[in-house]
């Protein structure tokens, strides 16, 4: 009887049965997780959610608090219930000899065998169920008798008195096999929609998973190409190397073998004026004047003639001195250094586009807009611009676009950035407005920028803000457009290079380079552009 207690005490009050994933309502009440959820969502879309049991009304659907407690209290009654039913049910009636039952009669809370079943069946029509020593669970908690009735109202399982008399009185019920075969259908609508979620989750799921392992794949692949890049750069700086080296070391070559020659021929000019000089130095320790006068001339003749020799040999021998042309080493290493990026450039497919230079369009330009000679840097003016009244022309916010649009392809470019005021950097259509609220290349639907304040860092598109946080000021932005790819990034051009945001849409119209400049602001495009092979 005490376990019987229990048991109708942890029990649904929708499902009758013990609790399964035990959840309170904010009245206090417990029902089964998939019971409440089920009877909450019935009531979707009537504005109001009331408790199955108190009625309390819940103006919004209430939230579900799994009672821990009450969970671990019904597991083990739960575990102790069915050691019990583990051992065989008996028949009733036979007691000299105990036979197994093999059903059991919920109104005379009896079981019995095939012979005393056969036997029972003759005098009444009862309600028959499996071998089972649990009553309470099939009967009213109130008036202890059999539920045979379901109110869809309260969605409780009622027995006829709990329809006669009581708080149920006058509520629409039916029998509890119809309201089964009603709640299976409802089970079964349910059960549909949400095995297409699961179907669709795992679905996403697999999706998600093979993106991971293509991403995987491709990082893979990636560091195997750049693996081999770089290998292959140490492999031509290696040739580069020894190609400026080469240089060096013929150079030294030439010049060596030039001094070579010239310390040769200074020898052989130096041995000839030694014995020209022991000469002399003979005549001039003689005491006999015949000898010394008859060999002056000669000697004379042959020391001035070998002045003027040896002063236009000293002449020429300096001209043809040479020292390393550092002028020409220099030359082969820039040339080393430009093919190996070219190399480089090729083999990344990344190309410079000399003629994609951006420039900034001095007719949309606002006329507090102030251009530099060669239309890079934009900033704002104190004093107002005498220009042209144009319909390309901004004429709200201080803004101004390129010349160049992009339509296709890959493309990358960069920026400088003041360390004051307000700056927006980006792109925008064609088709934006020039005058109003909405020509503000931040407040539409037809630009897409990385805005710069005092304090914060923001990308934006149709009014619709993302703050970031970079780690350091942002000074350099490189920004990379895929146009087929719907893709824009602006990225923090430091040490190391930081991936700050990433749009990602569909482009509908060509793309111009755009620029807002505010409060002492400015910004400066810095060519090249670069256009990247698909």
């Amino acid at each position: 009887m005490a376990s019987a207690a229990l048991g109708d005490e942890l029990s649904c009050s929708i499902c009758l049965n013990l609790y399964t994933e035990p959840v309170s309502l904010r009245c206090g009440h417990n029902f089964c997780r998939d019971c409440i959820v089920t009877a909450l969502d019935t009531l979707e879309g009537s504005g109001v959610y009331s408790c199955p049991e108190c009625r309390e009304d819940y103006v919004e659907r209430p939230t579900l608090e799994k009672n821990r407690k009450l969970c671990n209290i019904v597991e083990n009654f739960r575990s102790t219930q069915q050691k019990e039913e583990k051992s065989e049910i008996l028949c009733t009636y036979c007691l000299n000899s105990p036979v197994a039952a093999v059903k059991t009669c919920l109104q005379c809370e009896t079981s019995m065998c095939a012979e005393h079943l056969a036997a029972h069946n003759k005098t009444v029509d009862h309600v028959l169920v499996e071998p089972t020593s649990s009553f309470s669970s099939k009967k009213c908690s109130i008036h202890k008798k059999l539920l045979e009735y379901y109110c869809s109202e309260d969605a409780v399982c009622l027995c006829v008195s709990c329809c006669l008399v009581g708080k149920h009185k006058g509520h629409e019920v039916e029998l509890l096999e119809e309201a089964l075969e009603k709640e299976k259908k409802k089970l079964r609508d349910v059960l549909k929609k949400r095995t297409t979620k699961r179907e669709k989750a795992e679905q996403k799921i697999q999706n998600l998973q093979e993106h991971k392992r293509k991403t995987q794949d491709k990082a893979d692949d990636e560091k195997k190409r750049v693996t081999a890049l770089f290998e292959d750069m140490k492999g031509q700086l290696e040739v580069q190397e020894q190609r400026v080296l080469s240089e060096i070391s013929k150079q030294v070559e030439e010049v060596s073998q030039s001094l070579d020659d010239l310390i040769k021929q200074l020898e052989i000019q130096k041995d000839e004026l030694s014995r020209k000089i022991g000469h002399i130095e003979k005549l001039c320790n003689m005491t006999d004047p015949i000898t010394v006068l008859q060999n002056q001339e000669s000697d004379t003749d042959e020391v001035l003639q070998g002045q003027k020799s040896d002063t236009g040999g000293q002449i020429v021998k300096d001209s043809c001195v040479h020292d390393l042309d550092d002028f020409m080493i220099s030359l082969v290493l820039i040339k080393s250094i430009t093919d190996l990026i070219t190399n480089m450039q090729l083999k990344t497919n990344f190309d410079i586009q000399d003629t994609m230079n951006l420039f900034l369009d001095e007719k949309t330009a606002h006329n507090f807009v102030a251009l530099s000679d060669d239309l890079r840097t934009a900033s704002l003016s104190e004093t107002q611009k005498i220009r042209p009244k144009l319909p390309q022309r901004f004429t709200l916010y201080p803004q101004v676009m390129s010349m160049e649009s992009f339509s296709h392809g890959r493309h990358y470019w960069e920026v400088e950035v003041g360390d004051c005021g307000l700056r927006y950097v980006g792109v925008c259509y064609p088709s934006i407005k020039r005058e109003g609220k909405e020509s503000c290349i931040a407040c539409n639907n037809k630009s897409w920028s990385f805005c710069i304040t005092e304090n914060q860092y923001v990308c934006v598109h149709d009014s619709q803000l993302q703050k970031l946080n970079p780690e350091s000021p942002v000074q350099r932005l490189g920004i990379y457009l895929d146009y087929e790819g719907g893709r824009l990034s602006f990225y923090q051009l430091s040490d190391p290079i930081r991936h700050l945001h990433t749009f990602t849409t569909t482009f509908t119209e060509p793309l111009h380079a755009s620029v807002y400049v505010f409060d002492g602001a400015w910004v400066k495009l810095i060519p090249p552009v670069f256009f990247i092979k698909p």
